[in-house]
């Protein structure tokens, strides 16, 4: 599913983002152009982010979650 109109950013492209190292929301927004424009999608994709660490952490990868302002 689409998250971020603006940029053409799915779903599967902030998980696999956060799965290659991206660990927040201005990491999101330089790899992929997440909230870089209207800022609509930010929670949604704030709301990802945070899922797709607490899945990490849970498979053992040793992913600490942290929340940065953004």
């Amino acid at each position: 599913m689409y998250v971020c109109i603006c940029n053409a950013v799915t779903d599967k492209q902030i998980r696999r983002a956060v799965h290659n190292g991206c660990d927040s929301m201005r990491d999101l927004r330089m790899e992929l152009g997440v909230a870089g424009c209207c800022g609509k999608c930010a929670p949604d994709a704030r709301a990802l982010l945070l899922d797709s660490k607490r899945e990490q952490a849970g498979n053992g990868h040793g992913v600490s979650i942290t929340l940065v302002p953004v």
